[in-house]
C-alpha cells in the first residue's frame, strides 16, 4: 500500500472517529434534561416530585398532633405581564389530610396562548412528602386572548415528612409554551 493511499485510510478514520464523537456528543446533549429531570424526580432533587396525581382513598393517617406551614411563591417567566397569583400566601396543614388552594391566572396579552406551571418545593428534603391529587401544572393551560382562570392545587403532606420541616414552600413558575404546545404531546414537568 502506498503512502498516499494509507493517508487516505488515516482521514478517513480520523473523519469517522469524528463524526462519531460529534453524534456521540448531540444525543448526550439531547438527552441530557430528560434524563436529568428523571433523576431530580427519583431522589428529589431540587425540589422536583412526581407530577401524577395521587389518590385520596387510603391515604396515611391525619397527624393531628403536628401542623405544617405551605407557602405559595409564583412568578412567570420571560418578563411576561400575565397576572398570576394564589389566592392564599399560605396555609398550615395538618400531615396526612388534603388541602385545596385556588391560583389565578389572565392572559393581559391580546392574543391567545398557552402556558406550562413548573412547580419546585423547598425545601428539598420536603420534595418526596408533597403529593398533589389536582394541580394546575399537571397539563398545558389555553388561555384566550384575556383570558382569566381559577386553578386548584389539591395536595397532602406526608406524615414521613422529617420532624424538623415545619415550612414547606410550593412555588409555581409559568412558562409561555404556545410554540411548542400544538407540535408534540408536552412533557409535564415534574411536581
Amino acid at each position: 500500500m502506498s503512502a498516499t493511499e494509507q493517508g487516505r485510510k488515516s482521514v478517513r478514520r480520523t473523519a469517522l472517529i469524528m463524526v462519531a464523537v460529534v453524534a456521540g456528543m448531540f444525543g448526550f446533549g439531547y438527552a441530557t434534561v430528560p434524563l436529568y429531570n428523571a433523576l431530580c424526580t427519583f431522589i428529589g432533587l431540587n425540589g422536583k416530585v412526581s407530577t401524577e396525581a395521587v389518590s385520596e382513598s387510603g391515604g396515611a393517617a391525619v397527624d393531628k398532633t403536628r401542623l405544617v406551614k405551605v407557602q405559595f411563591v409564583t412568578t412567570v417567566n420571560g418578563g411576561r405581564n400575565w397576572e398570576f397569583r394564589s389566592e392564599q400566601a399560605q396555609v398550615e396543614v395538618h400531615p396526612g389530610e388534603f388541602s385545596t388552594v385556588m391560583f389565578h391566572a389572565r392572559n393581559t396579552e391580546d392574543h391567545d396562548v398557552v402556558a406550562q406551571a413548573v412547580p419546585n418545593v423547598a425545601p428539598t428534603t420536603a420534595a418526596r412528602h408533597l403529593r398533589k391529587s389536582e394541580c394546575f401544572c399537571f397539563n398545558n393551560q389555553p388561555f384566550k386572548a384575556g383570558e382569566e382562570k381559577e386553578m386548584p392545587v389539591r395536595f397532602v403532606i406526608d406524615p414521613e415528612l422529617p420532624p424538623e420541616v415545619d415550612t414547606v414552600t410550593l412555588s409555581y413558575t409559568f412558562f409561555d409554551v404556545t410554540q411548542t404546545a400544538g407540535k408534540s404531546a408536552p412533557a409535564s414537568p415534574n411536581s
